[in-house]
Formats: structure tokens, sequence, C-alpha cells
């Protein structure tokens, strides 16, 4: 089946916005063994969006429309919708009666403006929103073409894509052939290292192998179609786990944050962080993943000196000496936290993102870890380079690897323990 995306609107376009739709509708359909073959953007011009729908239209047999739905003027992509099959626009009673309802529920009057949602393409049937305003629409093209409308917000698309979308595609695409696919998360390793790894691992014939680098992560999607395309994809799996070892972070939709956080759960470990130039964002990615609460026991944001030695009691000589970046204050920050929480795991990290405040003997990226933990103590430093944004997150994610580390340390010797009885 030949599939397009088209995203609508001029925050795509201008940079204001990213289009993350189209990842996540690519994202979906290969789950399900279908392929999108070609994607566009337009902005938010009647006389932009029709042309580009009809081209579409005459040579893919589905295509995925995001964005313009709303209710305000630069709302266009219903109008380019019916210039592009020569049809009117009229007020659906169906989506109108949606619109309401959503209101209603939300307890919240509806505002005037809101009625444009109704108006559709002549020959629309709508698609419910389940978690917004605006209705979503499927048109037939002339040609044959199955046109579906979503809106541009991503839950809501996400949820509509899933509902409304998907169910249709694999009704029309029942004889295609098996695809499977698996996404492996890397760490610790450049893009090079990771393709000269998986080249010698011996991967079963028909993989396919794709790399995309994410910052401080390299993204692996290893794919297979036709008979038995799951069980090879299987098997490239374990020859790639044997052949990444350790630096293999996560599996799938899993983030290195999940993986870390299930790991520290199950090893049964307790964590504290004092965090500095991270500024919380260690915490933040361990507390998005749900049941944070059964290995974090606190997070203290300790920015200022002050605060180091208020809360952390890192003693002010040490500080006057060696610096609040340094090797010697990091340690001192993990002990600190790991004392006054009572934790299993004690992790700091302090440095110097930038873009002010490096020296020549401490430029700009400059970065101490520490773990303290009841074994001992470890501490390293790292120089990242990138702008303020790049040196936290990849302080962040050495973090969340040693912790990681740690909790896989503890599940081998669980194991072995388990096996000496």
């Amino acid at each position: 089946m030949e599939i397009a995306v088209l995203a609508i609107g001029d925050e795509l376009l201008n940079g204001d916005q990213p289009d993350t739709n189209t990842a996540a509708i690519a994202r979906l359909l290969g789950e399900h063994g279908l392929v999108l073959r070609e994607a566009a953007c337009v902005r938010d011009r009647e006389e932009e969006i029709a042309p580009a729908l009809s081209r579409l239209a005459t040579t893919h047999q589905t295509v995925i429309v995001t964005g313009g739905l709303g209710p305000t003027a630069d709302d266009r992509t219903t109008r380019g919708a019916a210039r592009a099959l020569g049809v009117p626009l009229s007020l659906d009673p169906v989506a109108l009666q949606q619109i309401r309802a959503r209101f209603q529920n939300w307890g919240r009057p509806m505002h005037p403006r809101d009625e444009k949602q109704a108006l559709l393409p002549s020959r629309a049937t709508v698609l419910p929103n389940p978690c917004g305003v605006a209705p979503g629409f499927h048109l037939r093209h002339p040609q044959g073409a199955d046109l579906f409308f979503l809106p541009g917000v991503p839950d809501e698309m996400c949820a509509m894509l899933a509902d409304s979308v998907l169910p249709r595609l694999l009704e029309r695409a029942a004889q295609r052939p098996e695809r499977a696919q698996q996404r492996l998360t890397v760490f610790g390793l450049p893009e090079p290292e990771v393709e000269t790894r998986l080249e010698q691992a011996a991967l079963p014939e028909g993989i396919e192998i794709a790399y995309t680098v994410d910052n401080s992560l390299v993204r692996v999607r290893l794919s297979a179609s036709g008979p038995a395309a799951q069980q090879r994809v299987d098997r490239a799996e374990v020859a790639a786990r044997r052949a990444l070892e350790e630096n293999l972070v996560a599996l799938g939709d899993e983030t290195m944050a999940g993986a870390t956080a299930r790991l520290l759960t199950a090893a049964g470990l307790t964590v504290a962080l004092a965090e500095s130039c991270t500024g919380g964002l260690i915490a933040k990615l361990l507390t998005d993943q749900p049941g944070a609460s059964a290995f974090l026991e606190r997070g203290a944001v300790t920015y200022a000196n002050a605060a180091k030695t208020g809360w952390l009691k890192v003693p002010a000589p040490l500080l006057a000496k060696s610096g609040a970046v340094s090797g010697e204050c990091a340690l001192a920050m993990a002990r600190g936290i790991r004392r006054a929480a009572g934790t299993d795991l004690g992790l700091a990290v302090t440095g110097i993102a930038g873009p002010d405040g490096g020296s020549p003997e401490k430029p700009v990226g400059t970065v101490f870890l520490a773990l303290v933990t009841a074994e001992g103590e470890r501490v390293e430093e790292f120089h990242f380079r990138g702008d303020r944004h790049r040196v936290r997150l990849r302080s962040a994610c050495e973090a969340l690897d040693w912790l990681r580390r740690q909790a896989l340390g503890r599940l081998a010797s669980q194991l072995a323990v388990g096996l000496e009885s």
C-alpha cells in the first residue's frame, strides 16, 4: 500500500514547532507492517494545501493529513480539501454534536468560533476525537485514494490514528507481506563502532539496519519482511545483544531512563541525587517513569555553594581549595546526599554547562560525576562538547548509565547467589 503524509501548518515550516506527527505516524505504521512512502509539508494556505493534496492522492492509495482543523482563521485544511475535491463545505450535524458533547463533558461553554470545526467538505465521514474538540474526517478521492484528516495536536492525532485510521488501513492491506522490526538504543559507543559491531555479528540474511544519532544515543532499527520475518528479527536481536553488550541500554519504545528505572526497581536499590549543573534533569528523567518512588528517595538541586554546604555538608575549605567544579566536590556532594537520605546509592554531578564560566583549566563542558555506595566510591571527570543543552543532557545520560550499570551488577550478584543456593 502506497501511503503518504501531508503535514499542514506555518509553524512547521518557520521553526516554531517540530513536526513530530509524521514520525509518530511512520512509527505506528511500521509496527504493523505498513510503510510510509512520502511525507510533505505545506503552509496554512488553501492555495498550497489543495494542489499538494491532489498530487499525493494521485500517486498514493492513502494520504494522512495532519493539522489545520482548529477554530481560528489560520486553520484552512478543510477549505483546502474541499477545493481539491471540488465540493462545497457544509455544517456537519454529527461533527457539531461531537463538539458540543466535548464541551459539555468538560463543563465549559462552547465559543461560537468552535462551530467552524464542524464545517466539513460534503460527503465527508466524521472521525471521532476522543481527546480534544476538532473532529477528523475521511474522504474518498475521485481516483480512489483514501484521505484521512486528523488534528495537529500530537496526543489527539495519535489517538485518532490508532482508533480510526489504522484499522481501515489494515483491513485494506490484509494481504500485505509479514514485516517485523525491533529498535535498539545504544549508549557509550559512536555510530561507526555500533555499525562495525553489528556488521561482525553475523545477523540473519534479509535484515535491514537503519541508524539514527540522537545526541549521545545511537538508535538502531532492525527490520525484515517476507516469510519468517519475526523469527529473523528475533535472531538478529540476540546477535545484536551479544555484539553491543552492556552498551545496549533499551529495546523497543523503552527509553534509557525507563530502562534505568526498571532495573533499579528490580534490583531493589534506592537512590538519592545531588545535582548542580544539570539542575534537576536527572531527577526529571527518572520521575517521568511510573513507579519512580520505588527507588528514588530524593533529589536536591544544589546550584550555589551555600546550598552545597548547607544541604549536603560539603566543607567550605574544600570548596575554597578545589572549587565547586571538581572531583572532590562531586564526591562530597554524593556522600552528603546519601548520608542525609540513607539510600543505597548517592549520585552527584557538578560542572560547567556554559556558555560562560569556563577557564583554561576547566573549560565549558567540564563535568564531574560521583557515585557513593556501601561498597565503595567512584568519581570521574568528563569533557563534553556542544551547547548548554547538550552538555546537560550528556551529563544526565552518563549519570543514568552509571545507575543502570550499578543495578545490572546488583542483579547479577543476586542471580549468582541464587544459583549457588
